[in-house]
C-alpha cells in the first residue's frame, strides 16, 4: 500500500515539476507557447533521453488518462461563455478544420506513396 502511494507521489511530482519548469520557461521567455506544452516537451525529452524511466511516470499518467474527461469540463464551460463569438465565426472555424484535415491527409498520402515507391526500388 505504502509502495503504491510512493509511486503515485513520485510520478505526480515528476509531472508537476516538468509543468512548473515549462511555465517558468514560458514566463521567462515571454513566448506564446503555453507552459504546459513546454513542460510536456521537457518530460518527453527526459524520458526519451533515458533520464526518467517510463515506469516512474506511468501511475499518474494512467490516472490522468482515466479521468481525462473531467479535465475538459472547465474548458467546455469556458467555451460556453464565448458561444456567440463561436457561432458568428462558425464558418471560418469549420473551413479551417476541414481544410487542415484535407491538407494533412494529402500530405501524408504523398509521403506514404513516396516511401512505398522508394522501398520497392
Amino acid at each position: 500500500m505504502a509502495q503504491n502511494l510512493l509511486k503515485y507521489v513520485v510520478s505526480m511530482g515528476l509531472i508537476l515539476l516538468c509543468l512548473l519548469a515549462g511555465v517558468n520557461i514560458q514566463n521567462l521567455l515571454g513566448t506564446s507557447i503555453p507552459g504546459s506544452i513546454i513542460g510536456m516537451l521537457i518530460l518527453f525529452g527526459l524520458m526519451a533521453g533515458g533520464l526518467v524511466p517510463g515506469e516512474w511516470v506511468k501511475p499518474s499518467a494512467n490516472l490522468f488518462i482515466r479521468y481525462m474527461i473531467l479535465l475538459f469540463v472547465p474548458i467546455s464551460v469556458g467555451l460556453m461563455d464565448h458561444f456567440d463569438t463561436l457561432i458568428s465565426n462558425a464558418l471560418p472555424i469549420l473551413a479551417a478544420a476541414v481544410g487542415s484535415t484535407f491538407i494533412v491527409l494529402i500530405a501524408l498520402g504523398l509521403m506514404l506513396d513516396r516511401l512505398l515507391k522508394r522501398g520497392q526500388k
